[in-house]
């Protein structure tokens, strides 16, 4: 009776694994890149001066961050605020995949010493960008590629 009931259960484990796995399958799409989005509202009259510390600091660091093969691509785009507390720019970077983000801070941190200095400087450029610009939100979103 309890080799009857073993078979049983590993009867039944290996349906329901194999259950499970075929509707894995059956899915029409698989997981692709992770997109990292924040939005971002320019204080009056500083829009130049963060497009300039976008056109180089910031692209500088993603630019390594590529080489490295933690981010796929960046992007900026502008936009027309709604409102006034709208964003006018939306900043994206895209990681391969949801692991890449694992250890994400300690990656990020060795190319932040890299262009900045020393990461003590990086900290206080991210408090002097507080002049220049709001953060209004950020969100992550994961790319679905059809099969």
């Amino acid at each position: 009776m309890k080799k009857f009931m073993l078979v049983l259960v590993f009867g039944v484990v290996f349906a329901m694994s194999a259950a499970a796995a075929s509707a894995m399958e059956d899915h029409p799409y698989t997981e692709g890149p992770v997109t990292e989005v924040e939005f971002i509202k320019t204080k009056p009259g500083k829009f130049d001066d963060y497009m300039t510390w976008l056109s180089t600091v910031w692209r500088q660091i993603n630019e390594e961050a590529k080489k490295a093969g933690i981010v796929i691509s960046y992007r900026i785009y502008t936009t027309e605020p709604r409102t006034p507390s709208d964003p006018n720019l939306i900043l994206e970077v895209t990681y391969p995949n949801m692991a890449a983000l694992d250890g994400l801070e300690d990656k990020m941190d060795a190319i932040d010493e890299k262009i900045e200095g020393t990461l003590a400087k990086s900290n206080q450029n991210e408090i002097d960008r507080g002049s220049l610009r709001d953060v209004i939100g950020s969100t992550l979103k994961r790319e679905l590629l059809l099969k």
